[in-house]
């Protein structure tokens, strides 16, 4: 089998919500989503899709794509996508770094793997270990009375994990922590999550200031070093998510025992590929960790929810119905979201094929 055509497509996922704010005064009301589509001469198709919560999200650019596109092509056409660590190893050697760019491709060369083998992606990564995965649904910094009734909301429809957005102003962000964290009923659980939006000082006081809460304190400041100096003062559990971009960070993290749980950022790792490796590492030394992504529709979605439902329950903190999250598709199919689970497809591959009408004509296109 070889690929004989490369396609990346472009378009814009609005935010149901309208406005979604989060960090440092970031917000974005479209998300650009790029999707990689790749034919073979057996007639099997594969997908996947990269889309950032907002430009320049963690370095990373929807424009990447485009450009891994451009640069990898050329080797690419002929190879055997069931292959996928050679397809992963050829990537790595034309360029280094940008996983995101790479994980769409990676996420492609599985669903045809999984086309080819006639098994579902949960079943490649070692079989269903979770069968429907418990999501948490995010709050976004808005006043504290609409995050409240955004939570209520939520709740109605079955979720019992919050994400509430921090990290702006670090005292009206007490605030909204005292506000929130005591409306939780039992078994349900929070998140404030800073995205890097804190200084050390500034992270502290709020720590400090809710120490008699019970929540997860996740990616407070930027960098590991100053999330590990929060660390060392905070009585809350803590989550690392943006700083874990790798099996070395993930490594580190083991050593030093530097969080509670850790956030798995597909695309941020660098596809499906390297994600299960540090996922397996880190649940291999007892740490456990959320099925994830930056951003995406359907298909990123399908990805998503494949690698969760390979993960022990045990050590499987929650996941996202990222495609919930957009007015637009990027695909047909994929997984369900049902009473506050996720619940990846048995069919073939990811279970999931591109919404060409809704994409548009592509961007980029390679043939053999």
């Amino acid at each position: 089998m070889k690929i004989t055509r490369i396609r990346v497509y472009q378009m814009g996922l609005p935010y149901v919500g309208g406005a979604y704010v989060w960090g440092a005064g970031n917000a974005i009301e479209t998300a650009v989503a790029s999707v990689v589509v790749l034919d073979t001469d057996a007639g099997l198709q594969g997908c996947g899709e990269f889309t950032p919560c907002g430009e320049n999200y963690m370095v990373a650019h929807s424009e990447g794509v485009v450009a891994l596109a451009r640069l990898v092509a050329s080797t690419l056409l002929g190879e055997d996508p069931r292959q996928v660590a050679r397809v992963e190893q050829l990537m790595d050697h034309l360029v280094q770094g940008h996983g995101y760019a790479k994980a769409p491709f990676d996420a492609a060369c599985w669903d045809i793997l999984g086309k080819a083998s006639g098994q579902p992606v949960w079943m490649l990564l070692g079989g269903k270990l979770t069968d429907g995965a418990p999501m948490y649904r995010v709050a976004p910094q808005k006043a504290v009375d609409e995050t409240v009734a955004e939570m209520n909301a939520y709740r109605d429809q079955g979720y019992r994990q919050f994400q509430v957005k921090v990290g702006g102003d670090w005292a009206t962000d007490i605030d909204r922590i005292r506000t929130t964290v005591p409306l939780l009923k039992p078994r349900e659980k929070a998140m404030a999550d800073a995205n890097q939006g804190w200084r050390v000082d500034n992270a502290i006081r709020v720590a400090r200031a809710t120490r008699d809460l019970d929540y997860i304190l996740e990616q407070p400041c930027r960098s590991y070093e100053e999330c590990q100096q929060v660390r060392r003062v905070a009585e809350q559990p803590m989550k690392l998510d943006e700083c874990v971009t790798g099996i070395h960070m993930a490594q580190r993290i083991v050593a030093d025992r530097g969080a509670e749980i850790c956030c798995l950022k597909i695309s941020n790792l660098g596809g499906i590929s390297k994600a299960r490796r540090v996922r397996d590492y880190l649940i291999d030394n007892r740490i456990p960790v959320v099925s994830e992504d930056t951003w995406g529709g359907e298909i990123t979605t399908s990805v998503v929810a494949h690698f969760a439902a390979s993960t022990p329950p045990e050590y499987l903190q929650n996941t996202t119905d990222l495609m919930n999250y957009n007015t637009r598709s990027t695909g047909i199919g994929g997984p369900t979201a049902q009473d506050g689970k996720l619940y990846a497809t048995d069919t073939p591959g990811l279970g999931v094929t591109p919404d060409f009408e809704s994409l548009g004509a592509p961007v980029a296109e390679y043939t053999l």
